[in-house]
């Protein structure tokens, strides 16, 4: 018997968005082996879990390391799966097979892939799981790499987009997949004692109070603008009272090569004694809370950009390149953005910061209540459950009406 909508009884109909919501089981899946945004969101996730209680969320690497050690402090449950490399097919083989009996234990209502990487290397295992398949795209592929060629073997039922630049280029990878925008969650800056904090770390890298400390915090990845950073610091010789820290250590042996010619470039621009290279550092948040700008004029496009958040909310205004998402990020009362590949156009920027600490503090007190409204660790947990909620639930497969007010 057909079911016909004509004698429903409109009296116990409730909107399709006050049906009850139930708890959803999430599995996390990432690589583990480097440091960076997309690892900094799942750190973020686990600290913040309790802020979705509704969410129980679980997470798989292959790699161990930082993340790893994070994540344990967070207290959440970590499936480890072994190395993985796709030139030996006996150690991907080793960890899909460790990864099809979690999925088999565990039963989750989402299995995330965060980046290609993952969807290549576990997106078929997760699609025979029969379990939702979800690809969070923290960068914008071109769909050409070995990388994304495997991924897109398997389809998602959802992405989701770190920014809507990322969203405009979803179809290189996935055309027709429902897709929509999360910012990537970011921990708000909870350093105490910010004073105190401020001249204990300058003492310890020798910065006298009174200089004006630009610092730069990212991967030592060439589109990372480092050397047009420089560039614009060696135009500003001449100003006395500035110095420069670079945070961030060589993950592989490509950055280990780029690390080097930012030392020499550094030398040869005749800035080398105020620029302090500080390596792999786990106090970030000290550190931004001790300079006075943030400073990464990127020469390629960042997705996203979660350190430009956690430097305005560290109070810090930010000088980057108006391409990509950070045109998402720093409006014009908390920073300044640059053409791309422009060096006097940054110094200029840097400059104008430098002589008027009336403008470092309104851009640093507007860049704290811009982190917050678009980065809340708390809403972003709860636009992620509510999306992958509506995926999962059986009701969207209801008839409408049945939902109508």
């Amino acid at each position: 018997m057909l079911f016909d909508n004509s004698v429903l009884d409109r009296s116990i109909v409730m909107p399709a968005e006050d049906y009850p919501k139930r708890m959803l089981k999430v599995l996390h899946v990432g690589s583990g082996n480097l440091y960076g945004g997309i690892e900094t969101v799942l750190t973020t996730l686990a600290k913040y879990r309790n802020s979705c209680p509704q969410m129980e969320q679980h997470f798989a690497l292959c790699f161990t390391g930082r993340l790893t050690l994070e994540l344990a402090t967070a207290k959440v449950p970590v499936y480890h799966l072994g190395k993985v490399k796709a030139s030996r097919p006996w150690l991907l083989a080793n960890a899909r097979k460790r990864f099809r009996k979690v999925l088999e234990n565990e039963k989750f209502d989402a299995v995330i892939c965060h980046s290609s990487w993952p969807m290549a290397m576990f997106g078929k295992t997760i699609f025979s799981s029969k379990q939702p398949l979800v690809f969070w795209m923290h960068g914008v592929p071109s769909g050409r790499h070995w990388v994304d060629r495997w991924a897109r073997r398997n389809r998602p039922e959802l992405m989701i987009c770190n920014s809507h630049y990322t969203a405009r280029h979803g179809s290189n990878l996935y055309p027709g997949v429902a897709s929509c925008v999360i910012r990537c969650p970011v921990e708000p800056s909870s350093v105490p004692n910010r004073s105190d904090v401020r001249q204990s770390i300058r003492r310890e890298l020798g910065a006298p109070q009174e200089d004006i400390v630009i610092v730069q915090v990212s991967r030592m990845e060439r589109w990372k603008g480092h050397l047009l950073h420089l560039e614009a610091l060696a135009t500003l010789r001449d100003i006395p009272g500035w110095r420069c820290w670079i945070v961030g250590g060589a993950q592989r042996p490509g950055e280990a090569n780029y690390l080097r010619e930012i030392i020499l470039a550094a030398e040869r621009l005749g800035i080398a004694n105020r620029v302090q290279l500080l390596g792999q550092r786990e106090d970030v948040r000290r550190l931004l809370v001790a300079a006075d700008i943030f400073c990464q004029p990127n020469t390629g496009v960042e997705p996203f950009g979660v350190v430009f958040i956690e430097a305005l909310a560290g109070g810090l205004p930010v000088v980057t390149t108006a391409v990509g998402g950070p045109c998402e990020i720093v409006s014009e009362d908390c920073g300044l953005l640059t053409p791309p590949g422009d060096a006097p156009a940054v110094a200029r920027a840097l400059q104008r910061l430098m002589i008027d600490p009336e403008l470092r503090k309104s851009m640093g007190k507007a860049g704290r209540e811009r982190a917050r409204e678009l980065c809340a660790p708390e809403t972003s947990l709860h636009e992620l459950y509510d999306r992958l909620w509506s995926m999962t639930s059986p009701v969207k497969r209801l008839p409408k009406v049945l939902f109508q007010s």
